[in-house]
This record gives C-alpha cells, structure tokens and sequence, in this order.
C-alpha cells in the first residue's frame, strides 16, 4: 500500500512538471512553427525598449513573421532590426511599422500598417516609415511637462507662478 501511495504521488509530480513545461512554452512562444518561406525586411527604430530575437511580427493581429535580429547601427545611432516575413504576406513599399507591448506588462511584438502602393517591398529592402517604443515615462514626462499645451486630458497646464494667487 505504501509504495502504491508513494507511486500515486510520483506520479502526480510528474503530471504537475509536465503541465508547467507546457505552460512556459505556450507562455513564451516557443512552440510556434517557423515560417516554411520567408524573405527579410530591414526596419531603424529610435528606440526599441526590450523588443527581443524571436519576438512576434504582426499585422491586423495575425503574426506574419519574428525578429531575427536587433542591433545598433553606428552610422545613424538607430536600432536596426532585422524580420523574417512570411512569403504569402506581400507588404507595400509604404508599410509602416511600431513596436507595441502586449497589454501593460506584456512582451514586445512590432505591428505592420500596410500601405496602399501597388509595388511591393523586396527581400532585403527597409521600412521607411516607422514609430519607436513609446515608455510609460516618456508619456507621464509629455503629460506634466507639456508647457503652455494641453495636456493628454485636456486640460491646459499653467506654468506661470504670477497667476496663483497666495
């Protein structure tokens, strides 16, 4: 009886690791198919937060493609990053690309907007037109310190002190 329960209980370890294996592979994407066919797009961002080798390209939603590198070009001080795009997603010369977070705490994925031109962007050719990550910070700083504008609320923000009356 005793090596029954004690089997009972391996068993059940077994199970819960292999659950939690799974779930780390759902969790990081990790499990998902490489493309079968795919051609490379260039893109320069200001800033790429922690947009990370294998992370999600997507458009309307749907992953087209993942990142195959990041890194910093010494000529222009921008990110370089370089995608891996599904052959059948054909992406106009006018597509524009940001990198967007997951929800609040999310992982970091770049988001196409496909443009309208009939000519389409090549193996090894650039996205021109692109937005960098945005920091919770750089929004917070642009609400407060906005001088004179206003404000993401709506509000306009005083900056003189002669107007408060003491």
């Amino acid at each position: 009886m005793n090596s029954k329960t004690e089997l009972l209980v391996g068993l059940f370890v077994v199970v819960g690791i292999a659950s939690l294996f799974f779930l780390v592979l759902q969790t990081n994407n990790l499990r998902n198919k490489p493309f079968a066919s795919t051609y490379i797009v260039k893109a320069n961002f200001d800033n790429v937060g922690s947009l990370k080798i294998n992370s999600q390209v997507k458009s309307a939603g749907v992953t087209i493609g993942r990142v195959k590198n990041v890194s910093l070009d010494t000529k222009s001080f921008l990110a370089s990053v370089t995608m891996n795009i599904d052959k059948k997603y054909l992406l106009p010369i006018d597509t524009s690309a940001s990198i967007l977070t997951s929800g609040l705490l999310g992982e970091q994925y770049i988001d196409i907007s496909p443009g309208n031109e009939e000519e389409y962007i090549k193996n090894l050719e650039c996205i021109v037109y692109t937005q960098g990550f945005i920091s919770m910070e750089q929004l917070m700083s642009k609400l407060l310190y906005s001088s004179g504008e206003k404000n993401i609320i709506g509000m306009s923000i005083i900056n003189d002190p002669e107007q408060f009356e003491y």
